[in-house]
Order: structure tokens, then sequence, then C-alpha cells
């Protein structure tokens, strides 16, 4: 079974979540037959509730993703299944590395704009999108994704076809500056024979994958522009709001597989304001305490669901082992039992 990939927003979105990632190489990341194939490094026990958190994207609006991670933790309900999109997947990286959310904020605070932005003038775009992959790779300490301390995916688009892609193994850098791809703005990313760019042009948020990684509960957080009937004030506003308007309707779709959604009210965050990190983090927390009682709620739901099935299990195998019971006896040894001299079948009748 493929995943499906979820897509994100402009470039600038990329870069300024992007800011909150490192340095480094590594193989080119590969695409999953199957989001089993993502590996799956924590051991969890066999009736434990597995948390997934869908992180979409919205570049310097992402920085809402760390503080919706830090309430998750505070409460107990840190994400075990990390899917990022853009913005996301660059926090998702992060996080998925082994970083708490505290430590992921001291990051993006101390976040030099210059470490992930590397201008150059060319047809496909004017970020190249290198210094990006490089930071990344250092944040994470260049592991590929495949080893991660939590399993992870990262969203992106196939340029050629307009396929969704989730990448599960290789080099994790290479994999989020792809999902940032923004068209226009960053270069498209090659990878083998394909080019690759921002996979919220089709997917905002990647809950689907998060899915396709064992997630018993998907968390969606989503801060991607919406269309809100004011005209972008500049030629990156407004490739932000092409793409949120391609993706909207199948984002609504995605979404609705969600099972709680967080939105940090960021709308007015633009694409690429650092300025407002700390604001954009507060806000995270706060839509994320906001939907505690949802989460919970959920958990009892699919707690009692589970207590029912095993109730069931547990009287039909009584049921067997009455029936098979019973058909073992021999006649004498029934007569035996009727006249109270024998040991009859315990079970249920």
């Amino acid at each position: 079974m493929r995943l499906h990939v979820v897509f994100l927003r402009p470039a600038a979105l990329a870069l300024a979540v992007a800011g909150l990632a490192a340095c480094g190489g590594g193989t080119a990341p590969t695409q999953p037959a199957a989001a089993a194939s993502a590996p799956a490094m924590q051991t969890a026990a066999p009736n434990a509730i597995k948390i997934g958190i869908a992180l979409g994207g919205g570049a310097a609006k992402g920085f809402a993703h760390i503080g919706v991670i830090k309430m998750l933790e505070a409460n107990g309900f840190a994400p075990a299944v990390i899917s990022g999109t853009s913005a996301g997947s660059v926090v998702g990286a992060l996080y998925a590395s082994g970083m708490n959310a505290f430590e992921m904020q001291e990051k993006a605070v101390a976040l030099d704009e210059t470490r992930i932005r590397d201008l150059q003038l060319s047809s496909g775009g004017l970020v190249l999108g290198q210094k990006l992959e490089d930071y990344v790779n250092e944040q994470v300490r260049r592991k590929p994704l495949e080893q991660m301390a939590k399993p992870f995916v990262v969203v992106a688009t196939r340029l050629e076809d307009g396929e969704r892609t989730v990448f599960a193994r290789g080099n994790t850098g290479q994999a989020v500056r792809a999902s940032s791809s923004v068209p226009g703005v960053f270069q498209p990313v090659t990878i083998g024979k394909y080019h690759f760019v921002d996979g919220g042009i089709v997917s905002p948020v990647p809950v689907d994958a998060a899915r396709q990684l064992g997630a018993d509960i998907v968390v969606a957080v989503d801060i991607s522009n919406k269309a809100r009937g004011q005209t972008p004030g500049n030629m990156l506003g407004a490739l932000n709001q092409s793409i949120a308007i391609m993706g909207q309707k199948l984002g609504e779709a995605e979404l609705a597989r969600a099972d709680v959604i967080v939105r940090p009210k960021v709308l007015d965050i633009g694409p690429g304001d650092f300025s407002q990190r700390a604001s954009a983090i507060v806000e995270g927390e706060k839509a994320a305490l906001a939907v505690m009682p949802k989460i919970r709620e959920r958990i009892a739901q699919i707690q009692a669901e589970r207590a029912r099935t095993a109730q069931l299990a547990q009287e039909k195998e009584r049921e067997a082992e009455y029936q098979a019971c019973l058909e073992k006896r021999s006649s004498l040894q029934k007569l035996a039992g009727m006249a109270g001299m024998g040991e009859g079948c315990v079970g249920a009748k």
C-alpha cells in the first residue's frame, strides 16, 4: 500500500520553519512501498494507544507546531509517530530525531535566517535550498529518516505528474528540502529521475501519512493559509495564497479523516515573518490546550471499544472450549455426568 503525501505552503514558509532545522548530507530519500516501511523505532505496550501528529505547512507559522507539541508532552500525550509537510516537515524532523519541545523552542529562538537562505538567481526559483537541507541534517545529527528516534515521514509533490510522494527513508534534509520547495521561490529538488516541490499543493496537512504509520489517533495541526477575501500585498503572499487555494478542497477532505484538529491563530503571521516566532509558539500552546478534552474523549472511546472487543473475544473462546468439551465426551461419560458421577463441561451454555 502506498503512502499518500500532504502538501504545504510557500517557500518562504519552508524557510521560516526551516530555521528550526540544521545542516548535513546523506543518501537521497526514497519513496516507500507502504507506510509500514517507515521503521517503528519505539516499543510500546501492546494495548497502548499510539498518537500520531500531522504537521501541516505554513512557513513562519510553522513555529506554532512547537507550542502544540509542548502541550501534548506536558499532558502525557507525546506523539509516537510524526508526519510533516513543508514547515511541518522541518519541525517534525527535529522532533523525530529525539529533541523535545523545549529544545526545539531554544533552537527556534536562536535561529539566524541567513543559515537557511541561499539566494540564487535561476529560472527554477530564487532560493536554492541547499542551506536548508544542510541545516536540517546538522540538527538531526545526519541521521537518515529510517534511523529517527520516532517513526517519521515527509510529504512532497512530484513535479512531473503531481503525484503525492511520502519519503520514509534516506536523506532527511533532502526530503525536508523537497517538501518545502515552494514553486517559483525554491528550485525543485532532484531525487533520482524526478523533481519534487512543496507538498502543500495537494495536501496541506499529512493526516493519511500519520495514519499509515500506525497511529490510533491522529492530531492534525492546520496552520495553512485560507482565502479570506483579501488581496495579497506582495509576490510571496500571492504565491502563498494561490497554493492555499489549490490545496484547500483536498486539504478539507483529508482533515476530515483526523481525530482531532488543532488550529493555532496564526493566519496573520506572514510567510517570512520570523519576528513573530515567539507569538506563533504561544498560539500553538493555546490551541493545543483547547483540544485536550477532545483528545481525552477520543482515547476513552478507543479504550472502551478495545475493552468490548476483548470481552467478546473471551466469550467466544469460552464457548468454543465448551463445545469442544462436549464433542469429546463419550456417551458413557455423558450419562455419568447426567447422574452426577463425572465431571461435566464448564462453560457458557
